[in-house]
């Protein structure tokens, strides 16, 4: 296999199992192990590769351990610390990390839970590990950009020379899209004064501070849910649809009454990211059989439809989404419903038969 479809392999083992992963122990041999031997490609069962439980004394501090170092032509190259998959990652987590950092040659330290990778090097300060990571690898989200200087601290691909260089772009880069990221589900108060100044006319007061909270939100959601579109139908081979213009976008909103309009207009429903994403896969799987165009969504309060032609008498599927346990609804020749649970988005793709169905017995 490639290397991006052993990475993803193991991300999909990693969904399957960790929920009956609750120890430390545990996590290294399903998941640290694994991502040594079939991602990086080190033979974990040679010591002149890979060595367990590597000792190091470091000044006062005699007989200490860290999980794994990576040894290339008898030199240690990178250290590895592991910590049980039920627990997020914190910088004290690293604490030996640091400590041996210091005293071995390893450009290279990772701290990881089995399914978060974080890759540290000495940026800030020769031989002296960083505080923050320069590159973070969610095996739940795989960043595909990272992908190649992942490859890079591969066995058969090693450039750690390639991999430092590039080290203070990836950090700052990946900082500032987690931040971005952060900003487009949660508006800050400066974000949304700043962009409200951008398109509102009148005095940002308090009261149109609180308006605009939620239109940001709002419209941030919608841009994603653009290029996602644009992303689908480039891939279909169409043309996007002509956009607005931003300024005749701007224009419409010119005074506290048309804001009032449209959060009344909006009556309390908010579409989700992981709705929007639920719909992106629905239309590639009937977009077989219509095109894309014509498979649209409309949002409610108890449920996320999603239409042929906008018709609420062609429904597709419902995402059931408002709640704790997730479910897709489907509907057979008669329109009943039937719901399915869901634990992942990847779930819907096993009812494309029923969706396609759906979509030609309305053609027919």
């Amino acid at each position: 296999m490639q290397f991006a479809e052993r990475l993803n392999a193991l991300a999909a083992k990693i969904r399957q199992q960790k929920a009956i992963i609750d120890t430390e122990e545990a996590t290294k041999n399903a998941f640290v192990m694994p991502f040594i031997s079939t991602i990086l490609g080190y033979d974990v069962f040679n010591p002149l590769e890979v060595v367990p439980e590597f000792t190091a004394d470091v000044g006062i501090k005699k007989g200490e351990k860290i999980d794994y170092a990576i040894v290339r032509d008898g030199d240690v190259q990178m250290l590895i610390e592991c910590k049980k998959s039920a627990g997020d990652l914190k910088f004290e987590h690293a604490s030996q990390l640091y400590r041996y950092f210091a005293v071995t040659n390893a450009r290279i330290a990772i701290l990881t839970n089995g399914e978060v990778y974080q890759f540290y090097t000495d940026l800030d300060a020769p031989n002296r590990m960083d505080s923050k990571p320069f590159l973070i690898l969610d095996m739940g989200d795989i960043d595909e950009t990272l992908i190649p200087e992942l490859l890079k601290l591969s066995k058969d691909e090693f450039d750690l020379d390639s991999v430092v260089s590039a080290a203070e772009e990836l950090k700052y880069i990946g900082q500032l899209k987690r931040h971005i990221a952060a900003l487009f589900q949660a508006p800050t108060d400066e974000w949304v004064k700043f962009l409200t100044a951008k398109v509102y006319e009148g005095p940002i007061t308090q009261r149109v501070r609180d308006q605009f909270s939620s239109l940001v939100a709002k419209a941030s959601r919608q841009y994603l849910s653009d290029q996602v579109n644009d992303r689908l139908k480039a891939a279909l081979g169409e043309s996007p649809l002509p956009r607005t213009e931003a300024a005749t976008l701007a224009a419409t909103v010119t005074s506290e009454s048309v804001v009032e309009k449209e959060l009344q207009e909006s009556d309390g429903i908010e579409t989700t990211l992981e709705e929007l994403e639920g719909f992106q896969i629905v239309r590639a799987i009937v977009c077989s059989d219509v095109k894309p165009h014509r498979i649209v969504h409309r949002d409610a309060k108890s449920y996320f439809a999603i239409l042929l032609d906008d018709n609420n008498r062609k429904p597709i599927a419902r995402l059931h989404f408002n709640r704790s346990q997730k479910y897709i609804g489907v509907f057979d020749a008669n329109k009943a419903e039937t719901r399915h649970p869901l634990s992942s988005l990847d779930e819907i793709y096993e009812h494309t038969d029923v969706l396609r169905a759906s979509v030609k017995n309305y053609e027919s």
